[in-house]
């Protein structure tokens, strides 16, 4: 990809308003933040919560992130914004399953909307790594027939979650990375999207403030992240009328992530997991306790081996087994009966879901989703 240099106009004010508040939410946490160690049980997360009452007849959930977000932290306007994004995110998708189409259409639609929409880290508002660049990763499964597709810095792509599914469905692989996934986009026909699409004001700022570029030691301070509860992934889980689950996830990573950097979002296993046999899964959180827990498919074989429901295990692996192994994160996850459940070992997840009888309902704040 040709080089470019940053216009110093676009060195502006640091972190103001919502930049500033969700700043953990959308993934804008710094590379040395991100590396959580290991912690003994004396210093591991708040103690696991119990598994909360289950949530019925979802045909459709989505996420934007984990972290914390208080209440009144956010104007008015700024709340809307995030509710109509996941919103539009649900509607879109479920308009896929009304008219019949594949679960995978459902949540891939879905994940577009959200890619699209600034306010979240993936697609138009990920984050930039320490070259000032975005890398972006995604990942999509089917239910059905364990069917999956994933890439991995994808510099050249509007939207990673279809070019995952599109290396599902038009390559014998799984998973493709960097410049090859890139190239596999333009051959079947995809348009090149150049890197200055994916700039938003907000993300430069909370690049320039985790490298320390602040006009002041005051606004620096103010502007970096204050704690590590952090997610910046966005992601989806459906189910149709045959009982058929899916699941997508999409992210733009760290803030000021080393180049080369890969979460969990694209790994199947770690960051999404479907099966029509126990629950579609989508992740958020430290990605690399993820790997290392493959979080997603612990929690089917929970619910595969020991007859857990879906609330149980996933609460189980989020509150449980990712903050043993010193991280913190949230999961949305949803089995093909349409019970729902959206554990967490951080203080909130922006989340939303669609029932059977099209009620919606989205959650930003810390009490809208509790722990306990």
């Amino acid at each position: 990809m040709p080089s470019r240099t940053l216009p110093a106009k676009r060195v502006l004010p640091l972190l103001t308003g919502l930049g500033v508040l969700v700043a953990g939410l959308s993934g804008a946490q710094t590379t040395a933040g991100a590396a959580v160690r290991a912690q003994s049980p004396a210093q591991a997360p708040a103690q696991a919560a119990p598994a909360q009452p289950v949530v019925r007849d979802v045909v459709i959930a989505v996420h934007g992130g984990a972290g914390s977000l208080p209440r009144g932290s956010l104007t008015p306007e700024q709340e809307k914004a995030y509710r109509d994004g996941l919103t539009r995110a649900l509607k879109a998708g479920h308009a896929a399953l009304k008219d019949g189409r594949p679960v995978l259409d459902a949540v891939e639609k879905a994940v577009n909307v959200l890619e699209d929409d600034p306010n979240f880290n993936a697609g138009k508002g990920a984050v930039f790594n320490t070259d000032a660049e975005q890398e972006l990763d995604a990942s999509i499964m089917n239910g059905k027939d364990l069917r999956s597709g994933a890439v991995a810095g994808v510099h050249n792509t509007k939207n990673p979650i279809s070019l995952a599914r599109m290396v599902m469905e038009k390559s014998p692989h799984v998973f493709m990375a960097g410049k090859g996934a890139d190239q596999f986009a333009l051959r079947n026909g995809v348009p090149y999207t150049p890197q200055d699409y994916f700039w938003t004001q907000k993300r430069w700022d909370q690049l320039m403030a985790a490298k320390g570029n602040t006009a002041g030691g005051g606004a620096a301070s103010a502007a970096r992240p204050q704690h590590t509860e952090v997610g910046g992934t966005v992601g989806a889980v459906a189910v149709d009328g045959g009982r058929n689950v899916a699941a997508a996830t999409s992210t733009g990573g760290l803030t000021n992530k080393q180049v080369g950097r890969v979460g969990d979002s694209p790994v199947i296993g770690a960051g999404t997991y479907a099966s029509n046999r126990t629950v579609a899964v989508s992740c958020t959180g430290t990605g690399e306790a993820f790997i290392r827990g493959v979080a997603a498919h612990d929690i089917s074989a929970l619910m595969e081996y020991t007859r857990q429901p879906v609330h149980a295990a996933a609460a189980k692996v989020i509150t449980e087994k990712i903050p043993a192994l010193g991280a913190t994160g949230a999961a949305i996850a949803l089995d093909p009966r349409g019970n729902f459940a959206a554990p967490h070992s951080t203080k909130g997840v922006i989340n939303g879901y669609l029932t059977r009888d099209g009620r919606i309902v989205t959650r930003l704040y810390d009490d809208e989703t509790p722990a306990r």
